[in-house]
């Protein structure tokens, strides 16, 4: 099926594609619910430096009780918008 979709691509592990993808997939809802969760007010994006930004006493909080987000705090996510 990878053949027929991405011909000259040589991709034949679809396993490994779905290794790769799914990190990708995980990084990118987190993202998404620190921009558009419900009680998230104060995140923003940075177009420039592609990441998210928000006061140092948000993160604390937010870092807190949301355990996987805090290696944005400091890292740009370029496959967000």
């Amino acid at each position: 099926m990878l053949e027929k979709v991405l011909p000259h691509a040589m991709l034949k592990a679809k396993p490994k594609l779905e290794s790769r993808i799914r990190p990708l997939k995980w990084d990118w809802t987190i993202v998404y619910d620190m921009l558009s969760g419900k009680d998230n007010s104060g995140f923003g994006w940075n177009e420039h430096r592609q990441m998210v930004v928000v006061e140092d006493i948000v993160w604390n909080s937010y870092i807190s009780s949301h355990k996987a987000t805090g290696k944005f705090r400091h890292r740009s996510f370029p496959y967000y918008y």
